[in-house]
Parts: C-alpha cells; sequence; structure tokens
C-alpha cells in the first residue's frame, strides 16, 4: 500500500486539491468572481495557471519515462 506522501502511479487516483497549480486555479476562479466572469480583465491569472499546468504535465511525463509498465 503506497503511503500518503508518495504520488499516486495514476493521475486518476489523484485528487485535484492536490495539484501544484490548484492555488493558480483557485485564483483564476476568484478574479472571475470578482470581475462578473468577464474574462479579459483575468488574462494574467489563466496564462500563469496555463504555464503551472504544463510543467506540472512536463514533470509527470518524465517521472513516467522511469517507470516500466512491465515491472
Amino acid at each position: 500500500m503506497a503511503s500518503k506522501d508518495s504520488t499516486p502511479p495514476y493521475t486518476s487516483s489523484a485528487r485535484f486539491s492536490d495539484s501544484l497549480c490548484f492555488p493558480q486555479y483557485t485564483a483564476s476562479l476568484k478574479c472571475l468572481e470578482e470581475f462578473s466572469s468577464d474574462k479579459s480583465k483575468c488574462q494574467e491569472h489563466f496564462d500563469v495557471y496555463k504555464e503551472c499546468k504544463k510543467k506540472e504535465r512536463e514533470a509527470r511525463l518524465e517521472r513516467n519515462k522511469s517507470r516500466s509498465f512491465f515491472s
């Protein structure tokens, strides 16, 4: 059984709130609430979140390279 601190082997078993990008995600939502869903005023928040998700995905792919499907 995996410990609570280890990375889940599959993304489906990970909780979104455990994502490193969750603070950027919530900041984007708060911005939309603050500006009555005016997306143009929140573009900076969206860009920061998008960049975070990109880095998170790259890190996951790099981690998965070292894992073997058959081991």
